[in-house]
């Protein structure tokens, strides 16, 4: 699945890296550190990889 905004492509950059061993599991914050417990290796590459360019920011929440 592909990520939807530039915001949550970074973030599981940012998990995928800890996963790794990269940086510490410590540093993360807010959606990296929620999609580090609650993804696989795998999940977190699938988001990481999917290019920015055309994607929003951000993704607004619906009620």
């Amino acid at each position: 699945m592909p990520a939807k905004s530039k915001a949550q492509q970074m973030a599981a950059g940012a998990a995928l890296s800890a996963k790794r061993g990269d940086t510490k599991k410590s540093e993360l914050k807010g959606a990296s550190k929620s999609m580090y417990e609650s993804m696989s290796e795998k999940q977190l590459e699938e988001f990481a990889e999917t290019k920015r360019k055309g994607k929003p920011e951000h993704v607004s929440k619906k009620s």
